[in-house]
């Protein structure tokens, strides 16, 4: 290209940030106002709004026939709304279903959809109208009370805005996904908005409290009940706010057995689908207790049924359905609107949307008064020109008889009349003019001579504008106002519920299969060494009890899964159960992931700053966290550790920084070491080698090396002993560890350990679900290569499982076998030759 070429191009140097960031701002707005979000005044979309002005236009009004609705689509297509026929008919669909607006703003005739889903019938097949209360979304639209706009080809002329004499964006809602914003305003009785109005007009500075009297909150089309009222005054005071909304279930009792009836569903819940949703929940057992389900459905109302076997408490699994299930849900509240003519979207109140749309009403009252007061003086001149033609008839006659082409003028200028009303003169016909009845002429008047008087006055008195928009508030609320349907419950939040239990020590039992149970610690009345113990739970063939310890009722429980997740709970929200009961399914109490398992489960009083989590896996590697990354409550757990395939976490405890931990092994190694050899290190990361383990061996356990305790080793056989923690040399973390125990055929191998203080009480609970409670220092203290002695009898085959300690109780004086304080094992000298061979 030549240089001459170059200067004749009119090149324009642009910055692509700013061009890139204006560009993207009108495509939002466009999205914002054109498409998404609904205008404060009549609480409408722009689809919305040209669906029912066209139908307007069209005549289709609720008191015409119905007419296809591919008439109404294409008509909306073709003058206001090019933005494809499913977006219209859906729309359209949407306004007639009386499961999704409270009042439909059409009245539908066909198949337009159902609460379970089901699609409308194609617009070819559907009939369509607009409602009562449409008409008065469109009330005298016709007097220049709403400023309008030229359409997308400026062929025709579309409202800016509806007239809407009702409060519309309160009374059937919004819901819409705009560019970073999104508005969700749920419906409300129009009676009870309408009331709330009339307050606000009656005392402007009426308050939050004030309007709740009138407005109590949401009302939605299929009912449900709504549970407390604090997201309610949270969305009115900012806003913003999330409501808890159950199904309306009875719990029903025939033929000895129980039933869930479910008469009204939350809103926007899809029936079908909740049915299917418990269905799976109850093959996947997270539910338990439902022998059958069954949509009993018809024209006269929802039911559905859900059948319960007799052995079940109706009001768990209720609240499982409740917990698991869309027959609790939640809406959140977000009242977002476009203000200042639709320049702006803004997240108002409940004060601030009442408030604009009584100033649209007055508005509209002003502009209407306005239209109507010109058309009374256009028709006053008229009637004052025929007055006057009345009092002159023959003289009138005389001129329009003798002139041809200037009767108008000759009028004008005779009688000094306008052109408008010499035209209407002339306009009669002549046998009409000689014929006319002053009286009739001198009535309408006279009359339109009051009607001037009022519009003046109307528009010069704010109050009697305000006065004409209550009064025909209240006509529209005695017109159309209906009872409420969704109703309202007491709610008790975590707070209030939590202050309500008693602190008090109770044992955490958990199955290898998942139950878990809570009980009081003074269920378990300690028994002396040897003793067989009590029943603690009553479990399956193939269940056993795989983990027992004590806590608060208000201690968090951190449950770890053999995958490395965290879960947590508060210990009351564990069911209490009797102490032969099998107790709940965890799965029912946390969202636990498909073949997920507890491993490891740790309880504490808060969530301290300088601590710890230190986890332990089966392979021996150790990992230590702050204790503060765990705090969270969210439902799906957190990572807690990750883990290699052939891997599982074991064992996690709540360390500081000065302490040492001892690690034990199923084979009867330990090993001990310094909290600080580990490196603190985030959630999502892998750990450190704790341990060096032989073939075959595998850790079991992980102990914090507290001043003052022994080391409690527990095997499998119901043999024990306590040992000295100094025996346990510190070494580096990573090593191969010493002997813990002699393990023989007779005591079986470690089952695990604790460490213990002469004034505590150990718990001991074998695969059969037999639990024993003794005195920590009735069990003798050995050295590490002992066999120790018997501290639970078993019954061939059973095995001991686990062990907890709690705090001392005194024993009963006939709980058990007297103490025998010869040790099981093997001679001083053999101990001490194992020693030397270690060092």
């Amino acid at each position: 290209m030549s240089f001459e070429n170059q200067e004749l191009q009119n090149i324009i140097n642009v910055d692509l940030e700013k061009e890139m960031k204006k560009s993207y701002i009108d495509y939002a707005m466009s999205v914002i106002v054109g498409r998404a979000l609904p205008d404060v005044r009549d609480g409408l979309k722009p689809v919305h709004r040209r669906i029912l002005y066209t139908m307007y236009e069209d005549g289709l009004t609720s008191d015409k026939p119905f007419r296809k609705s591919a008439t109404t689509v294409g008509a909306v297509l073709g003058r206001y709304h090019p933005h494809g026929d499913a977006a219209v008919y859906d729309s359209l669909v949407r306004m007639a279903q009386d499961f999704s607006l409270r009042y439909p703003m059409i009245d539908g005739h066909g198949n337009f959809g159902s609460v379970d889903g089901d699609p409308p019938a194609a617009y070819r097949y559907t009939e369509a109208r607009m409602s009562r209360l449409a008409n008065e979304m469109l009330a005298d639209i016709d007097k220049e009370t709403v400023d309008f706009m030229p359409n997308f080809d400026e062929r025709l002329k579309e409202p800016v805005v509806l007239p809407s004499r009702f409060p519309s964006l309160l009374v059937n809602g919004s819901s819409g996904i705009a560019v970073g914003m999104a508005t969700n305003i749920p419906p409300h009785n129009l009676r009870e908005v309408i009331d709330g109005v009339i307050c606000l007009i009656d005392n402007p500075e009426a308050d939050l409290e004030m309007l709740m009297e009138h407005i109590k909150g949401p009302d939605f089309p299929t009912g449900g009940i709504i549970m407390g009222k604090s997201g309610i005054r949270s969305a009115y005071a900012t806003g913003r706010g999330k409501l808890i909304v159950r199904c309306r279930a009875e719990i029903e009792e025939k033929d000895n057995k129980f039933r869930i009836v479910v008469t009204e569903l939350p809103y926007q819940v899809n029936k079908a689908r909740l049915i299917e949703n418990i269905a799976d929940h109850v093959k996947d057992k997270r539910i338990e207790g439902i022998s059958g389900l069954r949509d009993e459905s018809d024209r006269e109302g929802m039911k559905i049924v859900i059948e319960l076997k007799r052995d079940a408490n109706p009001q768990v699994v209720l609240n499982q359905l409740y917990k698991f299930t869309q027959m609790q849900d939640t809406f959140s509240i977000i009242m977002l609107a476009l203000v200042d003519n639709q320049t702006q979207p803004r997240v108002l109140n409940l004060h601030q949307i009442l408030t604009h749309y009584i100033k649209f009403q007055e508005q509209i009252i002003v502009r209407r008064t306005r239209y109507d007061l010109k058309k009374a003086e256009a028709r006053q001149h008229i009637l004052l020109g025929l007055l006057t033609a009345l009092d002159h008839i023959d003289e009138v006659i005389h001129i329009i008889r003798t002139s041809y082409d200037n009767a108008k003028t000759r009028l004008m200028e005779t009688f000094d009349l306008s052109d408008i009303q010499a035209g209407a003169i002339l306009d009669m016909r002549l046998a009409r003019l000689q014929g006319l009845e002053r009286e009739k002429i001198q009535g309408e008047y006279d009359e339109l001579c009051e009607k001037i008087k009022y519009y003046n006055e109307v528009l010069g008195d704010e109050q009697l504008v305000l006065k004409i928009v209550k009064d025909e508030l209240i006509a529209i609320r005695d017109r159309y106002g209906d009872e409420r349907r969704t109703a309202f419950e007491p709610f008790v939040d975590d707070i209030d519920y939590e202050d309500m239990i008693e602190r008090e020590d109770c044992v955490i039992t958990r199955t290898h299969l998942g139950y878990i149970k809570r009980q009081p610690v003074s269920a378990y009345r300690a028994q002396r060494r040897g003793g067989r113990g009590i029943t603690a739970m009553t479990t399956r063939e193939e269940d056993f009890v795989e983990e027992l310890f004590v806590a608060s009722t208000h201690s968090y429980i951190l449950f770890f899964t053999d995958r490395g997740q965290v879960y947590r709970l508060k210990c009351y929200m564990i069911p209490e159960a009797g102490r032969t009961a099998k107790g709940t399914n965890i799965v029912n109490l946390l969202q636990l992931r498909q073949d997920e398992k507890i491993s490891a489960v740790i309880h504490l009083d808060e969530f301290e700053e300088d601590k710890y989590l230190t986890m332990v896996t089966r392979n021996g590697t150790i990992k230590r966290t702050a204790l503060m990354e765990y705090n969270t409550a969210r439902k799906g757990g957190v990572i807690g550790i990750l883990l290699e395939d052939d891997d599982e976490l074991v064992g996690v405890k709540l360390t500081g920084e000065d302490e040492t931990l001892l690690l034990a092994t199923k084979n009867g190694r330990a090993i001990r070491f310094k909290v600080s050899d580990v490196r603190r290190m985030g959630r999502p990361s892998h750990g450190v080698r704790g341990m060096e383990l032989r073939d075959g061996d595998y850790v079991i356990g992980i102990c914090n090396c507290r001043e003052g305790g022994r080391l409690l080793t527990v095997t499998e056989n119901g043999y024990g002993k306590r040992t000295e923690i100094s025996e346990y040399k510190v070494q580096n973390r990573g090593g191969k560890g010493i002997t813990n125990y002699n393990l023989t055929d007779k005591t079986g191998l470690v089952a695990g350990v604790k460490v213990v203080e002469d004034e505590e009480d150990i718990i001991l609970i074998s695969s059969d679900g037999v639990v024993i409670r003794m005195a920590a220092s009735e069990i003798p203290v050995y050295s590490r290569v002992t066999q120790g002695v018997r501290v639970m009898r078993l019954e061939e085959g059973v095995t001991v499982v686990t062990l907890a300690r709690t705090d001392h109780e005194e024993p009963e004086e006939d709980g058990g076998d007297a103490p025998d304080e010869t040790p099981d094992g093997q001679s001083a000298d053999t101990a001490q030759a194992v020693e030397s061979a270690e060092e």
